[in-house]
């Protein structure tokens, strides 16, 4: 995993996601047996660094962290929500192409 991606637990996320002037923050819902989250890891880490400085990318693993994915309603994985100013904003559900995933954020950097 890349430096620019975060890991987030149950502990950790409501302090990351509402960290003030820190941009949006995409987090991928995922588990290590999901084969669709294996496709998307590779294109987050690639965003990662693309965004770095004006976004966010994070992972957290709903098998470990059960506590968040529920509080958020995740039924399936791969789930990306964008959250910005500790909000969500967007989301998309399964696995999606890296222009798509690009796209979504572009549209939270104004």
């Amino acid at each position: 995993m890349s430096g620019n991606m975060i890991v987030l637990t149950d502990d950790t996320f409501e302090t990351e996601i509402g960290k003030k002037g820190a941009g949006p923050i995409l987090v991928d819902f995922w588990a290590t047996w999901c084969a669709p989250c294996r496709m998307v890891a590779p294109i987050l880490e690639k965003l990662s660094g693309e965004y770095a400085g004006k976004a966010r990318i994070a992972k957290i693993d709903v098998d470990h962290n059960p506590a968040t994915a529920t509080k958020y309603g995740i039924m399936s994985i791969p789930t990306l929500l964008l959250f910005k100013e500790g909000q969500v904003a967007d989301q998309i559900v399964g696995a999606q192409s890296k222009d798509s995933i690009s796209g979504m954020i572009q549209r939270h950097l104004a």
